[in-house]
């Protein structure tokens, strides 16, 4: 499905400010798999999804998608491939356009458009059924703005409008951390019902040791750019926060209470 080969990432490559963000990663994702991705601030978790996406090319490395070597596609050539939803509601969706023209623009994504923009109504009639499957009445509301919705509205618009097509890879980054616990518990509720109905592969990253450990069936951490921690099954079922924490510390060399708040 997903298969990374010595990904590296350099920004800013031989100044004074030189970064290596990625430092030769390797991983392989299996069909279905859903994984969880956590790490202190600045370990490389959104520069991997970004690298993925193809909103940021490798230095060195090779990204295949199905056996095909996407590593140099731009972002919009692997858009056919991939949903994404990003921290920011505002960011997966056209404040100025209404909830259909966003859902019809997200179901032509990686397919060539024409000159003409309208909704047709058995588009219409899909749009219908996959809003009213989140429970708050969207459904009723495909003319109205999506400048005119919650956060909360808008982000369980943009899982719908990523997931809609059923993208060979979802990357969810962080998308429940700009908003309040109530309704993040919510989009979270609506992640694991999408990925799970439509067996997405998906990979998730989040700063919430609870929500590592408890979604999904495998859990990464990136500690500098590196995988440090790669745990599935039985393992990761038993696991507590606890000793997450105390096997990142252990594989740092350092004592749990060196810093209780690297992943808040």
């Amino acid at each position: 499905m997903l298969t990374i080969q010595k990904a590296v990432k350099t920004f800013n490559p031989n100044s004074v400010n030189e970064v290596q963000a990625l430092r030769e990663i390797d991983l392989k994702v299996d069909k279905g798999d859903f994984i969880t991705i956590i790490g202190s601030n600045g370990a490389g978790k959104s520069t991997f999804l970004n690298s993925i996406a193809g909103s940021f090319i490798l230095s060195s490395g090779k990204i295949l998608i199905n056996n095909q070597d996407v590593t140099s596609w731009p972002e919009h050539k692997r858009a056919a491939n991939l949903g994404r939803v990003f921290q920011d509601p505002l960011l997966g969706t056209c404040t100025s356009l209404t909830i259909e023209q966003n859902m019809a623009l997200a179901l032509k994504r990686g397919k060539r458009r024409g000159l003409g923009f309208g909704v047709r109504t058995k588009d219409k009639i899909l749009f219908r059924e996959q809003l009213s499957t989140l429970g708050l009445g969207l459904e009723d509301r495909l003319t109205d703005q999506v400048g005119l919705l919650s956060g909360g509205q808008r982000q369980a618009l943009t899982m719908i409008m990523a997931t809609m097509t059923r993208p060979d890879i979802l990357l969810l980054d962080e998308h429940t951390a700009a908003l309040d616990p109530k309704t993040g518990k919510k989009i979270l509720e609506i992640t694991e019902t999408v990925v799970s109905r439509d067996n997405l592969t998906t990979l998730m990253v989040t700063h919430n040791m609870n929500q590592a450990i408890n979604m999904g069936n495998r859990l990464i951490m990136f500690h500098q750019g590196a995988i440090i921690l790669d745990i599935s099954g039985q393992e990761k079922t038993g696991l507590k926060v606890e000793d997450l924490l105390e096997r990142f510390y252990s594989l740092r060399g350092e004592s749990m209470a060196t810093d209780r708040m690297l992943f808040s």
